[in-house]
């Protein structure tokens, strides 16, 4: 969840119309492009579509463009994008949010035909947003709609290491439909599974909200077995987990009102040595991703820790991966409330065979996304996938965050948010398995340039381009790609992903 900042989401989206009239495809004389790979790029003319979003993004619009031979000599007005196929970096896991026990509640109060349209909406990669991507709670969260609850819940005081009370009952009602259809509607979907908190009585204070992990053999071993009854049980009930995370922010000390945990990268790497012969043990290949928390510890977290004489423990994912547990690791989250997305690109410089997740952003924007993915994360979650007109239901924590779609209580209108275009910009063009290539956005006039870029490779070997204006004025963008070029001018504010097939 959100912990410490809010992050404004892109102010943006023109409507329909106005971007419209701003996206103007014309044959521009660029330089030519030596770069080439095959099935990635054309050299002569061919079509390109763009689907483009405005500064408020309340809509889209889907515009055919052409590119043409790029003449050897002549410099274009604006940014120049040039896509170079031969120089390739991750492969992609997916684009999504997370479908929390608030987001269940709120689809399931829409009448069944209209759930089953937002369904489709949010994960159909033919005719919505084709979502990929889920990270979901291991038991209660902030958003949640009554009391605290994990899957193995006993009296106070009392223990179950034996697991003779674990059950996902509370998710066969709504959650586990849910996924099961969201599956259905795209069979690429990817789910990491996270917990906001241990069982009770595996902590300090038995309280699922704040405290810590016992720091004791059994019951690193229980909460092992714990998270791969999880994903055995998930499994059967038709839902394949993934990724696993051991504990959801654990360097946030404080929380009085929701679960969660306080896990040094020493318990952590404690968990995480005792979870990986268990679910390889059990015959599963759900991979552990580490850390799961922001790209540079937050000032509050900092300075909660040292304020009870603790190491706050700057370099927890590099102190994580250097522990005994890294040969179980096969990769770190992040979440984007505080730092950049440099830290990334940073921890894969040191460990380089490690992948990246950005797991977590809410009110992140199209820059935010464009800068994970450019610094080597696999995937782009947002938070919530669906809440309702006062940002809920939710027990304490985030209390203005957004869904990805939002349904109004009493009317049961549903509106899709800026997050739903944003995400929609990467997962309905760019599928999982692609992988990113280089792309360079620069002024012709060597001036600074409002434009970001990021760039793909599908596994079908069309290429998808995604392109932000972030000025307050249009923007002539001309994209270079092998041979070929096309220029479209883009509206103050807006966001258009350009896609083309196979050579």
């Amino acid at each position: 969840m959100r912990s410490h900042r809010n992050r404004t989401f892109m102010a943006a989206v023109a409507a329909t119309a106005a971007v419209a009239a701003a996206l103007v495809t014309t044959s521009t004389p660029a330089s030519a492009d030596p770069t080439t790979a095959k099935g990635a790029a054309h050299a002569g003319t061919h079509p390109v579509r763009g689907w483009t979003t405005g500064p408020d993004q309340d809509g889209a619009t889907t515009t055919q463009l052409t590119a043409t031979p790029a003449p050897a000599t002549g410099t274009p007005d604006g940014t120049t994008v040039r896509v170079d196929p031969k120089n390739t970096f991750q492969t992609v896991s997916g684009f999504g949010a997370s479908l929390t026990d608030s987001s269940a509640r709120v689809l399931y109060g829409l009448a069944p035909d209209k759930r089953d349209q937002v369904m489709a909406d949010l994960f159909d990669p033919r005719t919505g947003d084709g979502t990929s991507f889920l990270r979901q709670p291991i038991g209660a969260s902030d958003f949640v709609q009554g009391p605290d609850y994990s899957l193995d819940d006993v009296p106070a005081g009392q223990t179950d290491f034996g697991m003779r009370h674990f059950s996902v009952a509370h998710d066969e009602k709504q959650i586990l439909p849910l996924l099961r259809q969201a599956e259905k509607l795209n069979p690429k979907l990817q789910i990491v599974a996270t917990p906001w908190s241990p069982p009770a009585w595996m902590k300090t204070g038995d309280s699922m909200i704040d405290g810590k992990l016992i720091d004791k053999p059994a019951v690193y071993q229980a909460y092992a077995a714990y998270l791969v009854k999880f994903v055995k049980a998930y499994a059967a009930e038709g839902v394949k987990v993934d990724y696993l995370t051991v504990q959801n922010e654990p360097q946030a000390l404080n929380r009085d009102n929701y679960p969660g945990s306080d896990m040094s990268f020493e318990q952590e790497s404690k968990v995480i040595s005792a979870l990986g012969p268990a679910l390889k043990a059990a015959g599963l290949h759900t991979k552990i991703l580490g850390y799961d928390h922001n790209w540079t510890e937050h000032p509050n977290d900092i300075a909660a820790h040292q304020a009870v004489g603790e190491d706050p423990e700057v370099n927890y994912p590099y102190d994580l991966l250097r522990s005994k547990a890294a040969k179980w690791i096969s990769g770190t989250a992040y979440h984007c409330y505080a730092g950049d997305a440099s830290a990334q690109t940073a921890l894969r410089a040191s460990f380089p065979n490690e992948d990246i997740y950005e797991t977590e952003c809410s009110g992140g924007d199209i820059s935010t996304a464009i800068d994970s993915v450019n610094n080597w994360a696999k995937s782009v979650v947002y938070w919530n996938i669906a809440l309702d007109e006062k940002h809920g239901p939710h027990q304490g924590g985030c209390g203005d965050c957004d869904g990805t779609v939002t349904v109004n209580s009493a009317t049961k209108d549903v509106t899709y948010t800026s997050q739903y275009y944003a995400l929609g910009h990467f997962s309905r063009f760019v599928e999982p398995g692609a992988v990113r290539i280089a792309s360079n956005a620069a002024r012709n006039d060597a001036s600074t340039t409002p434009v970001t870029t990021s760039a793909f490779v599908n596994p079908d070997r069309s290429t998808a381009v995604v392109v932000n204006n972030s000025a307050k004025t249009a923007e002539p963008v001309t994209v270079l790609a092998g041979g070929s070029s096309f220029t479209a001018t883009l509206a103050p504010g807006a966001t258009a992903t350009y896609t083309w097939p196979a050579a």
